[in-house]
């Protein structure tokens, strides 16, 4: 018999997408698909159990289903579509991981456990290293928001991984996830028709395509290929860096410079209108920006991506439509005016 494979948060987009590809698997027997709503979107062949991890009845599904292969995707720093709050976001983020962490260790049938996690672990700080490597340790702890919970989940998940040694644990840090179907935090603050920025910072950012996350979550799910070990944390990024300036140009979207104490007042007032993580962390993140290594990912997992982080950018810049300003028009605006300052005005 083939594997199956158990993955949660599968009404997402993302989620669904994955489960409709893992299907395609030759040694993927069955695939179950778990969420506490229905997905807008068919499954595929998938079976799809509607359950809440945050509740202890997602052990009876583990243990009934024999599952061997869990891929747990329901991390997420945005609800699904508007029927959701922060709140319940952080509930499953950190309470469904503790549940669905307590099953598996139950479960003797688990040998292997994928984690949809995050670079924002590593925080946004003023003395960050120019790169973080999988071992860097953040300068300071995220305080709130998404990065607060996904610090949670990696704790719980070392902790798994010391109660049931036999089980393969592959946690993958995304960095900000874009394309055309994306539902980040980042996606939704890049959406917005002027960029609110904190003055006098322009921070280097990193993007990872939402196909290659897809293609990413399915080697990890596998077994290992020839040469490669897919047990571990791995950083998961496109090549390159963009400024927040470069990225707003290519949208055509203005920015909106803020001082640095008036926008915790500007992130309350996005919440008012539907931006739902635009958090101190997401703020600190839009001011030092973060870079992070994929050596390990290309050496050791043996994953090439597809996208560049400007290729990514670009995939969901398209599906946005233009901007307030074309693209081009913009450019040459700012140009003109950088061109007119005294040197180093405006400079970090």
């Amino acid at each position: 018999m083939g594997k199956v494979v158990l993955v949660t948060g599968v009404a997402r987009q993302l989620g669904g997408r994955f489960v409709r590809r893992i299907l395609r698997e030759p040694d993927v027997d069955r695939v179950i698909g778990v969420d506490a709503v229905a997905p807008e979107r068919g499954l595929g062949g998938a079976d799809f159990v509607r359950a809440d991890i945050r509740h202890p009845a997602i052990a009876k599904v583990l243990a009934e289903q024999g599952v061997d292969t869990v891929v747990h995707m329901d991390v997420n720093g945005t609800p699904l579509g508007k029927r959701g709050s922060r709140a319940t976001v952080k509930e499953t983020n950190v309470i469904g991981t503790m549940q669905l962490l307590g099953a598996c260790q139950k479960t003797p049938s688990v040998k292997r456990l994928v984690v949809k996690s995050s670079t924002n672990v590593y925080g946004s700080a003023p003395r960050d290293p120019a790169i973080f490597t999988e071992t860097t340790p953040p300068k300071s702890l995220p305080s709130g928001g998404f990065a607060k919970d996904v610090v949670e989940v990696e704790g719980y998940v070392r902790a798994f991984a010391r109660r049931r040694p036999d089980v393969a644990v592959c946690v993958l840090r995304f960095a900000n996830i874009l394309g055309p179907q994306a539902d980040s935090p980042l996606a939704e603050y890049f959406s917005l028709p002027v960029l609110p920025t904190v003055l006098g910072f322009d921070p280097r950012l990193q993007f990872v395509h939402e196909k290659d996350v897809i293609e990413v979550l399915r080697i990890a799910a596998g077994e290992p290929r020839r040469s490669t070990f897919n047990s571990g944390t791995f950083n998961i990024a496109g090549d390159g860096v963009l400024l927040l300036s470069q990225a707003a140009r290519r949208l055509g979207r203005p920015t909106l410079p803020f001082f640095l104490p008036t926008v915790t007042w500007v992130g309350s007032a996005l919440r008012s209108v539907g931006v739902t993580d635009f958090s101190p962390e997401q703020i600190r993140l839009l001011t030092h920006g973060r870079v992070v290594g994929t050596t390990e990912m290309r050496e050791r997992l043996g994953f090439e991506p597809r996208y560049t982080t400007a290729g990514a950018f670009a995939d969901y810049a398209s599906s946005r439509g233009p901007g307030l300003l074309p693209p081009d028009t913009l450019a040459r605006t700012v140009d003109r005016i950088a061109a007119a300052l005294p040197a180093g005005h405006g400079q970090n």
